[in-house]
């Protein structure tokens, strides 16, 4: 028995142990090494013109025998000598792929092992692996057996063709870990659509189909037939032309596990500075737990159709998580290829997704608004939240992806579609805080804004303040409270019963910063604002937050219309019944609180003194 050239126990229980995570994954490594000496030959063939050899001659097959225990994995590549499986098999850790590869660059050739540590991935379900070869041009064979602990052996054999045989002899079961189950046809069928669907020569199996019964009242017939397993082609290498929107929506259904049809496609390829190919989907609906902490962002990452992750964040931010899809390129991978190397290829993608997503998004408001507002109704709170997050680091991204409902027309619209209306003399963007357009509309401050001829934007979600404080502006236009204090200038407020004034703050003592006169609420008696950072909305808001102890406070401002009957009604009371008069400024500020849509302490106190001063 011959030694691995290597610290090999050691080296090769690390590997087996920490490099890998997934015993599953044994199988693309195997696959994937087949496809590399398959492709090693058609180079050859192309290089040397040797006749009678083309793509369509070559291929990949998994064979199982229950009985035996045993999976093989074979193909009809280049083959290896004797030479050749001493040296890429009996030193861990060599890639003879990788050696290829540096030495030949070719756009028909996709060599995707690099590390030289794939096929010891056999060894996590594997007691012993035997791997027959006979290298192309070459008449003798040779046999390479290990049990993965002490050693190897090199033999010679026979074998009729060109080629590689690795057969696996599974290990025993243990209560921990069910070994059989690799034996099972569903479960090699899966795996390889799972990872090597798109391994570009065909992976053939003998698996079980059932036969119609040849006459009336017969019974069906198992019968066992050779077949493809895996697709060949992506989707995402053929040009968008040639692609059916059928096509599309199906591979989307099946892929992702939609009932639906997605709402967008976005097909790309990019060649530059980062080169990829990449097939994303924008769901016609949010899943079931999109805003939950347990849904998972992720784009499948896919290197030479091979599938390294099923889900890579990090090609998606936060904002843009509701995207479903794939990306293929050839980015560096770690030694065990299930996760990528963090890198500024990485990076380059990830930013320039970002991009073409927006650009799309947009694109699709200008020629489908229909359609994106379907969109907008599924994940336009998660666009709200990505103008929030990070402090606002993807606002610029995301500020005219935004949609708000307008009071003045009821209708959704964008940013840049509130500026382009607003009317002459209009110097902010003014938004109310109600559960609907009637409630905003309703809101005392709004009546004088909607005379002049100003929109106001209806923000009904908790997120939508403080998405506009970290847009903090668009188009050079502020945004503006309509409850915050003195959001308009007020017409000359008269100085006059400023002792009544007096009385109300002192009445309400610490409910309210001040109060003040008022002459811009037209039909309305009071309303309630806030003056400082904290607005009424945000002060609810972070209140009813998680292990939030209630102590977030707006300072009020009560604003008393001076040109109202009531205020009159107020001075009178003043002068002749103060404690009815104090009934009265309690009224009015649970009445101003309850139009910005803010509880009151106690309502049945408050309906007793609206009934006294009705009889009174």
């Amino acid at each position: 028995m011959r030694k691995f050239k290597t610290e090999s126990q050691k080296i090769l229980d690390i590997m087996i142990n920490s490099i890998y995570t997934n015993k599953e994954i044994f199988l693309r490594e195997l696959i994937s090494n087949c496809s590399d000496a398959i492709d090693k030959l058609y180079f050859k063939s192309l290089t040397e013109n040797i006749s009678g050899l083309t793509r369509d001659d070559f291929y990949i097959r998994v064979d199982v025998d229950k009985e035996q225990r045993t999976i093989t994995v074979s193909d009809n590549g280049i083959g290896m000598s004797a030479d050749e499986l001493d040296s890429n098999l009996g030193v861990i850790a060599r890639s003879g792929s990788l050696d290829f590869k540096q030495q030949n660059t070719d756009e028909n050739i996709d060599i995707i092992g690099q590390f030289g540590v794939g096929f010891y991935s056999a060894f996590m379900v594997a007691k012993k692996v035997r791997v027959l070869s006979r290298k192309y041009g070459e008449d003798n064979a040779n046999v390479w057996t290990s049990n993965g602990v002490e050693g190897y052996d090199i033999k010679p054999s026979t074998k009729d063709t060109n080629g590689t045989e690795i057969t696996l002899y599974l290990k025993d079961n243990t209560e921990e870990e069910d070994y059989d189950r690799f034996l099972q046809e569903y479960t090699l069928r899966d795996l390889i659509k799972k990872y090597s669907d798109y391994i570009r020569y065909p992976i053939r199996m003998t698996v079980s189909e059932w036969q119609p019964a040849d006459e009336e009242g017969g019974e069906e017939k198992e019968t066992k037939v050779d077949k493809t397993i895996n697709s060949m082609t992506p989707l995402w290498v053929k040009n968008k032309n040639e692609v059916k929107e059928e096509e599309y929506n199906e591979f989307y259904k099946s892929n992702f596990h939609d009932y639906e049809a997605p709402l967008l496609v976005i097909h790309t390829k990019v060649e530059g500075k980062v080169d990829y190919k990449a097939l994303l989907f924008i769901p016609a609906r949010a899943p079931y737990d999109y805003y939950s902490k347990n849904y998972e962002k992720g784009l499948k990452l896919y290197t030479a159709g091979v599938m390294i992750s099923e889900k890579c964040a990090d090609l998606l931010p936060d904002c843009f998580s509701f995207v479903r899809g794939l990306v293929d390129s050839d980015l560096p991978l770690n030694i065990s290829r299930e996760t990528i190397q963090q890198n500024h290829q990485l990076k380059g993608i990830a930013d320039n997704l970002k991009s073409k997503i927006q650009k799309e998004l947009l694109s699709l408001m200008g020629k489908d608004r229909q359609k994106y507002e379907d969109f907008y109704k599924a994940f336009g709170l998660q666009l709200k939240y990505g103008a929030y997050a990070d402090w606002g680091m993807n606002k610029e991204l995301l500020q005219d992806l935004l949609l708000w409902r307008s009071v003045k027309e009821d209708k959704l619209v964008s940013l840049k579609e509130y500026v382009e209306a607003m009317p002459e003399g209009q110097t902010s963007i003014y938004y109310g805080i109600g559960k609907s357009v009637a409630m905003v509309k309703a809101m005392p401050q709004s009546e004088q804004l909607l005379d002049k001829g100003y929109d106001i934007l209806c923000f009904d979600t908790d997120i939508d303040e403080f998405a506009v404080k970290m847009l903090r502006d668009y188009k050079e236009k502020s945004f503006a409270n309509i409850a915050d204090e003195a959001v308009e200038d007020d017409d000359a407020a008269p100085d006059a019963h400023q002792d009544v004034l007096d009385f109300a703050k002192q009445r309400l003592g610490d409910k309210v910063a001040k109060v003040k006169p008022t002459t811009r609420l037209k039909s309305h008696a009071v309303c309630l604002t806030a003056m400082g950072d904290v607005s009424l909305e945000m002060e609810r808001v972070l209140n009813a937050m998680p292990n939030a102890e209630g102590n977030v406070r707006a300072e009020r401002v009560l604003e008393i219309n001076v040109e109202h009957p009531v205020f009159a009604k107020l001075c009178a009371l003043y002068g002749t019944d103060q404690e009815a008069a104090g009934d009265l400024v309690d009224v009015l500020y649970a009445h101003a609180c309850m139009s910005v849509g803010l509880n009151i302490d106690n309502p049945a106190e408050y309906v007793a003194k609206v009934t006294k001063l009705l009889t009174d």
